[in-house]
């Protein structure tokens, strides 16, 4: 059986994916072989490439992408790795229908950092998260399996923790009404310790500043046990109007303007 054979087959299984060692094997061929069998399918946009030794099968309708949609083959790429991931930010934000614009690029967060990924016209960023293993997720379907996906809480504490990445705390506090408005203010309060406490201190007063005054509220409690010392709202703006929060123990660097 050829190799173009092995991917129909495969396909015509549900498989989407597949290593190069591993068709080289079922073909019965040297890896040398294996990969110029690959590379012409891959002129001829029928298989791609996001990862090295990793490939993906592209059916028609994404051809032009030249690659699958990034949810398609990042679970699978992750676990032929062995990494823990979970899909973030905006990424994450936009399936739970927060996101009002596809973003450039998917967000997927990893235990440590690690490159992009170009495949085609398909870009994903990974951002690090030293517990990565522990945020909780919800599944997706998608056509080619599933994904897992930062909770809506999850996701608003990763939004403000790394807000440089998610257009700012100007984007952020426009997102969070709608991130939160399915959830309760108390399931907020039970993922603030798997992140840094300022990050709790900067989503309480976000979540006050929209108005969302139940989830500020379940947060109140949090930052008056744990927070020790202020912190800045933004740490890399250097604003020269400064106000106090004794409140979130924040001091507010930076004037956020949400589009509400």
């Amino acid at each position: 059986m050829t190799i173009t054979d092995l991917i129909g087959e495969l396909a015509s299984r549900g498989r989407h994916s597949f290593t190069t060692a591993e068709v080289a094997q079922a073909a019965g061929v040297s890896l040398t072989a294996a990969r110029a069998s690959l590379r012409r399918l891959k002129r001829k946009g029928v298989v791609a490439a996001p990862f090295r030794g990793f490939h993906v099968i592209v059916p028609p309708e994404y051809r032009r992408l030249g690659c699958l949609p990034a949810d398609q083959f990042v679970p699978q790429l992750m676990a032929h790795l062995g990494l823990d991931c979970y899909v973030a930010l905006l990424s994450a934000a936009r399936y739970h229908g927060a996101a009002h614009q596809q973003p450039q690029a998917f967000q997927v967060m990893v235990g440590k950092n690690r490159p992009g990924i170009s495949c085609g016209e398909v870009e994903v960023v990974f951002h690090a998260r030293r517990n990565v293993e522990r945020v909780p997720t919800v599944r997706f379907n998608t056509p080619r399996g599933y994904v897992d996906v930062s909770t809506p809480e999850a996701t608003a504490f990763d939004l403000v923790g790394y807000n440089a990445h998610a257009g700012g705390l100007d984007n952020v506090a426009t997102l969070l009404p709608h991130l939160l408005s399915r959830t309760r203010p108390e399931s907020l309060a039970a993922v603030a310790p798997l992140s840094p406490v300022p990050w709790s201190q900067r989503l309480g007063y976000l979540l006050e500043l929209v108005g969302a005054r139940d989830h500020a509220d379940a947060l109140e409690a949090y930052v008056a046990r744990h927070a020790r010392d202020a912190v800045v709202l933004a740490p890399t703006h250097d604003g020269s109007s400064v106000v106090r929060e004794p409140q979130w123990k924040l001091i507010v660097n930076e004037k956020v303007e949400p589009d509400l």
